[in-house]
Parts: C-alpha cells; sequence; structure tokens
C-alpha cells in the first residue's frame, strides 16, 4: 500500500564505468535492478520518479526525468529529484541497492527530519524539501559529495539491515546476490 505524501526517487545512474556496462539494465532474478527498484518504489510511495541523464538513453519501461546537469554525482539526482517531486518528503534510492526493502523505505520516511540515512548513508535515504536549499548551494559551489552536503541539516541516522545495503559494483555482485 502506498504512502500517502511520500515520493520515490529512482537514481538510475547511468554509464557505471566500474560495473562495464549501465547497471540499471543489470538483471537479478529476472527483473532489471532499474525494474526493482521501481517496482519497490510502487509499492512504498504515493509518487515515483526516475532521475539520471536522458543522453545515456538507456532503453527503461519508465520515463526518465533528466538531472538537467552535465555533473556525474548522486547529489544531482538528488536535487532535480526533490526540485520535482509534489510531495515534501521523499525517498532517494539508487539503482545498485537490490536488496532493499518497503519496511527500510518506511523506516526511513518515518525518521526524516530534513534527512534519514543509514550509517552506511547518505544513499539510500529519507529528504525533506528543507534539505533542498543546503543541496543546491553545494551543487552550485561544485561540492559534490552528498556526505558533506548534509552535514550541516539535522540528520536522522536509522539503523537498517546491512543485508539490505549491499549495492552492486560489478557484474560478479549481482551473480552472488
Amino acid at each position: 500500500m502506498a504512502n500517502r505524501a511520500l515520493t520515490g526517487v529512482l537514481l538510475v545512474g547511468g554509464l557505471s564505468r566500474r560495473f562495464g556496462s549501465p547497471k540499471a539494465l543489470a538483471e537479478l532474478d529476472g527483473l532489471t535492478l532499474a525494474e526493482r527498484a521501481w517496482r519497490l518504489l510502487g509499492e512504498t510511495c504515493d509518487e515515483r520518479l526516475a532521475v539520471g541523464k536522458r543522453d545515456d538513453a538507456l532503453e527503461l519501461p519508465f520515463e526518465l526525468l533528466d538531472d538537467g546537469i552535465e555533473v556525474r554525482a548522486p547529489i544531482a539526482g538528488v536535487v532535480a529529484g526533490l526540485r520535482a517531486a509534489t510531495h515534501d518528503l521523499a525517498v532517494v534510492i539508487p539503482v545498485d541497492v537490490p536488496r532493499l526493502t518497503a519496511a527500510a523505505v518506511h523506516e526511513l520516511a518515518a525518521a526524516c527530519r530534513d534527512v534519514a540515512v543509514s550509517p552506511s548513508g547518505p544513499l539510500p535515504g529519507a529528504y525533506r524539501r528543507t534539505a533542498l536549499p543546503a543541496l543546491q548551494l553545494a551543487l552550485a559551489e561544485n561540492r559534490l559529495r552528498l556526505r558533506d552536503a548534509i552535514g550541516a541539516l539535522d540528520v536522522a541516522i536509522v539503523e537498517l539491515d546491512a543485508r539490505q545495503l549491499v549495492n552492486v559494483n560489478t557484474p560478479d555482485d549481482v551473480q552472488r546476490l
């Protein structure tokens, strides 16, 4: 069941140089990583957005919102997602954490002050629109580390099961899952 007033933002990524091909299109259990994450956001959020670079020309089964900036960094996607979100609260997930659960999405959302992240965060995380000015300023100043950009905000730390936060960086990582 969808949580009212919650936007889900999927950071699709792009070139995935370390992975060797776009992570979003890697398959796990018959679904691409992008499809798995999109489905999770559909189950947990009232609205969902996928953010990335249109120029990457990824063949996705949903519309992609271009982040509108040449910089390749998660902060660009978070800023674009928060700007486009209908709701004040957004849960932002990267495409490469395929074991994330609905319960984890809800925990992040429930704990959010300006931001809520796991100890290993800042992604996945929950972000309120109140975080947007600090994130936009960091992006404008080319301070691209999301962890640094949220440093002065009211951040809640949410203890999530580490198994849900395992991300994939290589095709072997997908096989191990």
